[in-house]
C-alpha cells in the first residue's frame, strides 16, 4: 500500500496549495477514510480566507465527504473496513454541554466540524470521528452522496421538522444549491410545492423538480400569488438574498414560517404587526447530526432525490472552487478522487 497522499492545504490567505503527505493512521474513536469524492461548499470559503475563529493552519477543507472505511483506531466497534461513509458539518458532539446533556447534538457548544477543527475531504484520505459517521446505501454514488453531507442534510432535515403536513403548501424560494434539493424532497413529502425564483426559463426545471407552481418574481408580486393560493405553511428560503427573503413574508398564511437556509450578508427587514397578525414566525435551521445525515441519504436513496452536481478531479480544485464561489455552478460541485 503506498504510504503518501495528495492533499489540498488552506493556509488562510485566499488560495491553496496542493503537498504529499503522510497518509495518516487513525487514532482511538476515529477511522480512516478512503475519500472517493468531496462537495465543495460556499462556507469552505472561511478556511480558504481564514475568517473562522479558531482554526489552526494549515488545513485541509472539505465537510461533503463520501468514502469508503480503510481503517478503524482502537474502540471503535461500530464500522468496519469496507462500509461505505460520509461525514459532514456535524464531525462530533462532546456530550456533556448543556445541549447535549438535552439530547440536542446539533446545537453542541463544543462542536468539532469536519474540515475546519479537523482536516476535511480535500484529500485522499482523512481521519474522521467515528460520531460524526453516516452510512451511505448502495443506491447512492459517492458523487451523488458528497452533497447530501451538507446541503441535503440541511433541507431534508429542516422540511422535516418545519411542522407541515402532507398537503400543506410548501414554497421553496431559490432554485440553486439548495433549492433544487429542497423542492425535490418537498415533493416527496406530500407537500403543495410552490417554486420562486426570477425569470420565466427556470419554470421547466423547477416543475421538472417537482414544483406543481412556478411564480417568477421578476414579473407577478409572489407575496400577493402565494395568498390566493391560501397562503403557505412554510417558505424555505434557500437563496441567500435579505431582500428576497423578506419579500415573501406577506404570503406566509396564518401560522406560517420563513424557514431560513441560506445564510444573507444583510439583515432581514420583518414587520412586527405581520408576525403578530397572523401568529407568523421566521426560523433558522442548521444542518443536523450524523444520523440526521444517515436519514437523508436513506432517504434520497429511497425516492430518487438526487443533487445536480459538477464533477472537478482533485488536481482541478482551484477551479472547482471558483466554479462554485463565483456562483458560476447552478448546483453543487463536488471533487472526485478516483
Amino acid at each position: 500500500m503506498a504510504t503518501m497522499m495528495t492533499a489540498i492545504e488552506a493556509n488562510g490567505k485566499d488560495e491553496f496549495k496542493s503537498v504529499q503527505r503522510e497518509i495518516p493512521e487513525p487514532g482511538p474513536g476515529a477511522v480512516r477514510i478512503r475519500v472517493q469524492a468531496c462537495g465543495i461548499c460556499h462556507s469552505d470559503m472561511f478556511v480558504r480566507r481564514g475568517l473562522w475563529p479558531g482554526l489552526e493552519f494549515p488545513r485541509v477543507p472539505g465537510h461533503e465527504v463520501a468514502g469508503v472505511v480503510d481503517a478503524v483506531g482502537e474502540g471503535v466497534h461500530h464500522w468496519k473496513i469496507g462500509d461505505r461513509v460520509g461525514i459532514g458539518w456535524h464531525g462530533r458532539h462532546c456530550t456533556y454541554c448543556t445541549p447535549c446533556r438535552r439530547g440536542n447534538f446539533a446545537a453542541c457548544e463544543n462542536l468539532r466540524i469536519t474540515g475546519f477543527s479537523f482536516d476535511g475531504g480535500y484529500g485522499q484520505y482523512m481521519i474522521a470521528p467515528e460520531r460524526g459517521l453516516a452510512h451511505i446505501p448502495d443506491g447512492l454514488s459517492a458523487a451523488d452522496a458528497a452533497p447530501l453531507m451538507c446541503a441535503g442534510v440541511t433541507t431534508f432535515n429542516s422540511l422535516r421538522h418545519s411542522g407541515a403536513m402532507p398537503g400543506d403548501l410548501v414554497a421553496v424560494q431559490g432554485i440553486g444549491g439548495l433549492g433544487h434539493l429542497g423542492i425535490q424532497f418537498a415533493r416527496a413529502f406530500g407537500y403543495q410545492v410552490v417554486a420562486l425564483s426570477n425569470g420565466a426559463d427556470k419554470e421547466e426545471l423547477a416543475r421538472k423538480l417537482g414544483a406543481h407552481v412556478y411564480l417568477d418574481a421578476s414579473a407577478v408580486n409572489v407575496a400577493e400569488e402565494l395568498k390566493k393560493l391560501g397562503g403557505a405553511r412554510i417558505v424555505l428560503a434557500t437563496a441567500p438574498n435579505a431582500a428576497a427573503m423578506t419579500s415573501v413574508l406577506g404570503g406566509l398564511g396564518v401560522g406560517g414560517s420563513l424557514l431560513v437556509v441560506g445564510a444573507a450578508n444583510e439583515p432581514l427587514q420583518v414587520p412586527a404587526i405581520l408576525l403578530i397578525g397572523g401568529n407568523r414566525s421566521v426560523q433558522g435551521w442548521a444542518s443536523g447530526t450524523a444520523r440526521d445525515s444517515e436519514d437523508t441519504l436513506n432517504f434520497c436513496a429511497l425516492h430518487g432525490v438526487r443533487p445536480m452536481i459538477e464533477t472537478f478531479p482533485l488536481a482541478e480544485v482551484a477551479a472547482a472552487y471558483d466554479r462554485m464561489i463565483t456562483n458560476k455552478a447552478r448546483f453543487r460541485v463536488v471533487l472526485t478522487m478516483e
